[in-house]
């Protein structure tokens, strides 16, 4: 599927997080939610991402908004990237990328010459109307969260 445009609604999901309890979408209809979609736990980019979002988690809140991060593997996982690196928000386990997919995320990439399929580090702002403000393609981790911040509603 393709990337959802601005203007448009966001998709509806439902899935767990890094302590089993279930997320969706329309749980949070009247805030404004950062959902970042990153490749892995606990790898590099990932981590200094995530760690990125934490560290700014208050000033996302005083905003009105709730950040969500998702990737694929389970919430085994994402329990163990949270608890070493203190990340106290959702993470989201899209272990068979079927949301990843419905948001355009799950693509085609390269990495020593083989091709594989995986997430592209992909960020959607999506209005308390449940429809996508902004997006950010091909992410770059490197004062991501603060560029988002400056642009909450």
């Amino acid at each position: 599927m393709a990337l959802i445009d601005p203007g448009k609604k966001a998709p509806a999901f439902a899935l767990k997080d890094q302590d089993g309890k279930v997320h969706r979408l329309s749980d949070y209809q009247g805030k404004s939610v950062v959902l970042y979609f990153y490749p892995k736990d606990d790898t590099p980019g990932c981590t200094k991402e995530s760690c990125d979002f934490r560290d700014n988690l208050l000033q996302f809140s005083r905003g009105k908004a709730t950040v969500l991060g998702m990737s694929i593997l389970d919430e085994k996982s994402k329990a163990k990237f949270a608890k070493k690196y203190d990340l106290n928000f959702p993470l989201l386990a899209d272990a068979d990328h079927a949301v990843a997919e419905k948001y355009g995320v799950w693509q085609k990439k390269m990495r020593y010459g083989r091709s594989y399929m995986g997430i592209v580090r992909t960020t959607y702002l999506i209005g308390p109307d449940g429809k996508v403000l902004r997006r950010w393609d091909k992410v770059s981790v490197d004062g991501h969260a603060a560029e988002v911040l400056a642009a909450l509603p």
